[in-house]
């Protein structure tokens, strides 16, 4: 059996790093230090800056609470900790799907700053879609809507996804493209209606 590596050793795997965390804690703060930008920022993307820093720190806890279940063949822990954080989020969601449909009914107006009356014409389509699209994202199933953020914003592959949310691939594959579908849809009547 080969010795554990020292969690400094920038070539260790993050399951080397969580067994090695098993008898020396500290060792845990590799993987935090590797992972939380990503979850953090991706926590930000779904809850907002306010609850991201609590619900980036709680996946973090949790991990290191759950650190020996974590699957030792599998080299990286980014899609476990995109798990944990997806659930955390579940755990929030009646809330943000009120968030998304408060947005949708914002005046796209009032999402332009008057201080930024130099904003190119990108912008502007933008916070016309802010809404539609924040309307779009609240009317999708939870497991679709899950799906599509964890790559959109996680930059999850098909495989990373299915390890964060427990599924097979092949249901996180229908799941992207009913979200995406939905989603095309929901726009192309948004953009329509505002051309005519």
């Amino acid at each position: 059996m080969r010795p554990l590596p020292s969690p400094q050793d920038a070539a260790a795997t993050d399951a080397e790093i969580l067994a090695a965390s098993l008898h020396e804690p500290s060792a845990f703060a590799a993987v935090f230090d590797r992972h939380f930008p990503a979850i953090h920022g991706w926590m930000r993307r779904r809850v907002g800056a306010s609850l991201a820093d609590d619900l980036a720190a709680e996946t973090f806890t949790r991990a290191f609470d759950a650190r020996d279940r974590f699957d030792p063949g599998r080299a990286d822990a980014r899609p476990w900790l995109f798990g944990i954080a997806a659930h955390l989020v579940a755990d929030h969601r009646r809330a943000e799907v009120r968030r998304l449909r408060a947005i949708a009914r914002t005046d796209p107006g009032e999402l332009i700053a008057e201080d930024q009356e130099a904003a190119t014409l990108a912008r502007a389509d933008a916070a016309t879609l802010g809404p539609a699209l924040a309307a779009a994202l609240a009317g999708l199933r939870s497991q679709e809507r899950d799906a599509l953020l964890l790559a959109a914003w996680a930059d999850l592959d098909y495989e990373q996804i299915a390890q964060a949310t427990g599924v097979p691939v092949g249901t996180v594959r229908s799941r992207l493209h009913r979200a995406r579908r939905h989603l095309r849809a929901a726009l192309a009547t948004t953009i329509d209606g505002s051309e005519t």
